[in-house]
């Protein structure tokens, strides 16, 4: 007896696409242009074949990043999978601190979501400059240890830090807050004119210029006041 079903060998099949095959290869496709973005940045800013740390620098660098993601439809997950790719090195050949600090919190500043949480804890990779700029309405938690200029120029957002933060933290902020549960290193609030920054660690110096502003350690007011009194802080581990 003839197999009926042989007629139909050569008609095509059509294989049905699954919605999260579109979603994953949208998410994959808002990745790139993430990447993209900060590749191009860091290519321009090694034209001057040296970044500093400087207010005209970093203005620069936090303009550039705001093009380069003009128009994007992203979430906190895509941000926090960039901070993966800088840690790994697999699609980001290479990292230069301060532009990649600034360029996550371009994205951050600009994402949707007026919370966003960050778990750095596990990554390798010290990151710097986040939460600069972070604006008002805007709530940055970032889990683990962080680097220098943690919420650099804060414009009235709250920042904190579940864990403990590198030299000038706060600097030149200008309002809103910033919470570090761990320690903070030497400068810490230097040019700030605004805002509040609690320390529940130990603050190994605050910042001598300073021209406005509040700094807390363990919810004790010592700046305007003065320095850091050690007594309260003799505990503390070092930092590391």
């Amino acid at each position: 007896m003839r197999n009926p079903f042989l007629d139909f060998r050569s008609v095509p099949i059509r294989k049905k696409e699954i919605p999260l095959d579109r979603i994953v290869r949208a998410k994959q496709a808002i990745m790139d242009r993430i990447i993209e973005g900060y590749l191009a940045l860091v290519e321009e800013e090694v034209k001057g074949l040296v970044w500093l740390v400087g207010q005209s620098h970093e203005v620069r660098t936090y303009n550039a990043a705001l093009r380069s993601i003009q128009g994007l439809q992203y979430d906190q997950d895509d941000v926090e999978e960039l901070c993966a790719e800088l840690d790994s090195a697999k699609k980001v050949p290479y990292l230069i601190s301060g532009p990649a600090g600034i360029y996550l919190s371009a994205l951050i500043n600009q994402a949707r979501e007026e919370r966003i949480l960050l778990r750095l804890q596990d990554f390798e990779r010290t990151f710097h400059f986040l939460g600069y700029r972070l604006p008002q309405g805007k709530t940055l938690i970032l889990r683990g240890n962080v680097g220098d200029f943690i919420g650099a120029s804060l414009a009235g957002g709250r920042l904190v830090v579940e864990g403990s933060a590198g030299n000038w933290c706060g600097a030149g902020m200008t309002g809103g807050e910033i919470l570090v549960t761990g320690l903070t290193g030497q400068k810490t609030g230097e040019w700030m004119r605004g805002g509040r920054i609690q320390v529940d660690g130990r603050i190994w110096g605050v910042g001598q210029n300073r021209y406005g502003g509040e700094i807390y350690h363990r919810g004790r007011p010592i700046a305007p006041l003065g320095a850091v009194d050690q007594s309260q802080s003799e505990d503390d581990d070092g930092p590391g």
